[in-house]
């Protein structure tokens, strides 16, 4: 049975960093992602990376400031969130699959928990 375990979230101010864990276990996917979802919105790709070449996408919003990265060994993906702003906040979802697009599209097979990120100002 394919689980996705999230940690990592929490309360930071602006300017601050936090890093989200996502281990999974019971499968070993191709492509993982984190996305992130705050109430009355869709849910939004955050950031995508592939197992294999390290391939990688984010959205617009995080580039620059968000670094995903993976540990195959621990079958684990990683966001690094530096620079924090309010706007930030919200419940941040890993997600894994076997083919990328579905990744990107949000039609991924396996979701998390979710795991909440507060910026304060």
């Amino acid at each position: 049975q394919v689980h996705l375990t999230e940690s990592g979230g929490g309360l930071v101010q602006a300017g601050e960093s936090l890093r989200l864990s996502c281990a999974a276990s019971g499968s070993i996917f191709s492509a993982m992602g984190w996305y992130r979802q705050t109430p009355g919105k869709q849910r939004e790709l955050v950031a995508a990376i592939t197992r294999a070449t390290g391939w990688t996408n984010y959205a617009d919003s995080v580039k620059g400031r968000f670094t995903i990265s993976r540990d195959s060994a621990k079958n684990t993906v990683y966001l690094q969130m530096n620079s924090l702003k309010p706007e930030d906040t919200a419940v941040y979802y890993c997600t894994a699959d076997y083919v990328y697009n579905d990744i990107l599209s949000g039609r991924s097979d396996y979701w998390g928990q979710g795991t909440q990120v507060t910026v304060s100002s």
